[in-house]
């Protein structure tokens, strides 16, 4: 089998380069001609892809950047098989303090704490943040529940002075932003 052969395959299996690339070395270990080398040069490469969009993420203000921000939500959780939550802490000047992985679910929900949001928000001393979470089923509209823990992290961080400029739903290939549907409060 020719590498060009082990590629194909590869990307069969796992529906995309992003797919390919967020496996972990024991699957890509189970594909024929693909050995410890070969699947630790493509954790690496992984790492390297995912650390080059955090930092375009940090180069400038996220607001002035919103495609670097939905390129970095697909690639972070948007094939993960199971829902996280995370959460973009933003400085006076919207640029990325951190992006934390706030909470990690089940095929089809994940708890999500306000408290625990709200307190990291001030430990960092964020002026606002973005949250988005990932349906592993591939669609992106909202549910009922995803509706109301907006409206909730949105009162309870303006309690405290920190704006909640969007809620992103992610899919590997799709993202529903609350802001631009308008159903951010301002």
């Amino acid at each position: 089998m020719t590498s060009v052969d082990a590629a194909r395959d590869l990307l069969v299996r796992f529906e995309s380069i992003r797919g390919v690339l967020r496996t972990t070395a024991t699957e890509l270990r189970t594909f024929g001609g693909i050995g410890p080398a070969k699947a630790a040069l493509l954790l690496a490469v992984s790492e390297l892809c995912q650390r080059s969009l955090a930092e375009k993420t940090r180069e400038r203000p996220l607001l002035d950047a919103p495609q670097a921000v939905e390129d970095y939500l697909k690639w972070l959780i948007g094939t993960r098989p199971n829902e996280v939550f995370v959460t973009l802490f933003l400085d006076i000047k919207h640029c990325l303090i951190t992006a934390d992985e706030s909470a990690k679910g089940s095929l089809s929900r994940v708890a999500v704490y306000p408290r625990e949001i709200v307190r990291r928000a001030l430990t960092l001393n964020a002026a606002s943040l973005i949250v988005a979470h990932n349906h592993p089923s591939g669609g992106v509209e909202p549910s009922a529940s995803d509706r109301r823990l907006t409206r909730v992290l949105q009162d309870s961080l303006a309690l405290i002075d920190v704006r909640l400029l969007d809620h992103l739903v992610v899919a590997s290939n799709e993202i529903f932003s609350f802001s631009r549907q308008g159903w951010m409060l301002a």
